[in-house]
């Protein structure tokens, strides 16, 4: 062990010692200290991205599967770069560590031209971040960067910052004390008041529904019991396949269905767990709830957030569903009547999704036929992903299907890579749309390079297809500023050296999709929309508001 070590140093082994296996990044002149121990020391696989909304966009899918994803990027406009990404992992919940410069410490905040300096860089990144640091003095560096990571990975987790002047990350100091993994924080117990509580409502009621969301990732053995005693469960997209689809209480992700959300009105005692019950899920918070309105979630801020509660339990689910659980057995709430009562309000949901999604009902049946049971699902926010692949496609198991929870365009492919590299064992299947796949074009490049074991399906329509739904519907049919130059995609996978095909009919795509699956390596489908038809779709379900 030598006696003196570079900033850039003590940041990766730092990382090390946390398990991280990939870095995804930028280089640059003020992030070369870290990048280059990360390179010579060859422990970490360091994934190039072409931009650094990419690179942060592709930690962040990551760390929904590893439990901590690393970013670095450059200093000014490249962090800014990154601030879209940092806002979609804090609306995931992702644990993301960013990484990125600043400029020499002597001209911090002096407004003195300094290359790559912008006003106020860590102001941006904390609007933008669960936390963001700043390390001024290099024998600091050790203790916050495990600080960034304990509060990166404490419920309710989130993307944390910490930019590192270019002068700090090059400076010599001692071996630090310590480079030992630090634990995150763990949420208080819930108390036996609370559990009693809810056990006692549960039994009290004749019709009870549970809403899962994201907190509930980890707790698809509790939340699988729960529907086992007979209480039917909703789920947001977030938590598609924490309860299987095919199991008889499944409701889906279809809380925007009439019929669901007859049964929602109707239920006697609701309990929501683990979900921000977001507008898009809700109609603009105007789902109606019962009365008896029960709340779980790891944060105290969600209490009252968007709905008003009859009581809020502020505990992390999966720990509570066992305290709950535990003094459930022998309790059965299921009934015939209520039991088939959810059957038909699901069946009642998927007709009508499928009569809407048409022709396209039959590429997600392709979808789910091809891709394997233990595959990933990766959508952007586009017509077919918020339609079909939202809902309609079929999910076993949780974290299968992967998305944007911001709402934003764009972020598709990035996720999709970060994805893949975290899941090598895994087939993906990526879903873009023409539009949205232009914002971030050039991480096909990293794709390619990366040599990721994905489908990259792109849903061409010439244009932003959602905006002309809604044009249609709100705005008496004008069309504006939706029509989109694009390329030949199947041109351009096969210029980067990538399997591609293009399909214009549903059984072109079945047989593309059938064969880009088996193949092991990257692969692009390129989709005429213009010749399979058109896409019902008039944007998320909402208020009216024009």
């Amino acid at each position: 062990m030598t006696d003196k070590i570079n900033v850039g140093e003590v940041i990766t082994r730092v990382l090390e010692e946390h398990g991280v296996s990939n870095v995804y990044g930028v280089i640059s002149i003020h992030n070369l200290p870290i990048a280059d121990a990360i390179g010579r020391r060859d422990k970490i696989r360091f994934v190039a991205a072409r931009g650094e909304a990419g690179s942060v966009t592709m930690a962040d899918a990551d760390g929904r599967f590893s439990g901590l994803g690393v970013a670095l990027t450059s200093t000014g406009a490249g962090a800014g770069n990154a601030v879209g990404s940092l806002i979609e992992a804090m609306n995931a919940g992702s644990p993301v560590l960013h990484l990125t410069g600043n400029v020499e410490k002597a001209y911090l905040d002096s407004d003195a031209s300094f290359i790559h300096e912008t006003k106020d860089q860590l102001t941006f990144l904390k609007a933008s971040s669960k936390a963001a640091y700043r390390i001024s003095n290099p024998d600091h560096a050790a203790g916050i960067i495990k600080e960034a990571i304990r509060v990166a990975t404490t419920i309710p987790m989130g993307p944390v910052s910490v930019e590192i002047p270019i002068d700090i990350q090059a400076t010599s100091i001692d071996f630090p004390v310590s480079l030992a993994p630090i634990q995150p924080l763990q949420l208080p117990d819930v108390s036996d008041v609370e559990v009693d509580y809810l056990v006692e409502q549960i039994k009290k009621a004749e019709r009870p529904i549970v809403w899962i969301g994201g907190g509930t990732l980890e707790a698809a053995d509790e939340v699988t019991q729960l529907a086992d005693l007979g209480l039917p469960i909703v789920s947001s997209t977030h938590a598609r396949g924490v309860l299987a689809d095919d199991h008889p209480r499944s409701l889906g992700a279809f809380h925007n269905s009439a019929s669901v959300e007859q049964l929602i009105e109707n239920s006697d005692l609701a309990i929501v767990i683990g979900s921000r019950l977001r507008s898009n899920e809700t109609k603009t918070y105007s789902v109606k709830f019962p009365e008896q309105l029960i709340q779980v979630d790891a944060s105290p801020m969600a209490q009252q957030r968007n709905y008003k509660v009859k009581t809020f339990i502020c505990a992390e689910a999966k720990t509570l569903l066992q305290k709950v659980l535990a003094k459930l057995q022998g309790v059965n709430k299921a009934t015939a009547e209520y039991d088939q009562a959810i059957i038909a309000a699901k069946n009642a949901a998927v007709d009508a999704l499928r009569k809407q999604v048409d022709q396209y009902a039959l590429i997600c049946d392709a979808v789910r036929e091809a891709l394997p049971a233990d595959g990933i699902f990766v959508r952007d926010i586009t017509m077919s992903g918020s339609t079909w692949g939202s809902r309609l496609l079929p999910m076993q198991l949780p974290k299968k299907n992967i998305h944007s929870l911001a709402g934003a365009i764009g972020l598709g492919l990035a996720h999709g890579i970060g994805s893949s590299i975290a899941n090598p064992d895994k087939k993906v299947v990526t879903i873009v749309g023409d539009g949205g796949l232009m914002l971030g074009i050039g991480e096909i490049a990293t794709m390619a390079q990366e040599n990721t074991d994905m489908v990259l399906i792109i849903m061409n329509d010439n244009g932003y297809g959602v905006m002309k739904g809604i044009q249609n519907n709100y705005f008496g049919g004008r069309q504006y500023f939706n029509e989109l130059h694009t390329p030949s995609y199947k041109e351009l996978g096969d210029s980067m050296r990538i399997k591609s095909g293009l399909a214009s009919t549903v059984e072109e795509f079945r047989a593309l999709i059938l064969e880009y699956v088996a193949f092991d390596g990257p692969a692009i489908i390129e989709v005429g929309m213009d010749k399979i038809g058109p896409l019902n779709f008039a944007g998320p379900p909402q208020k009216k508001l024009y």
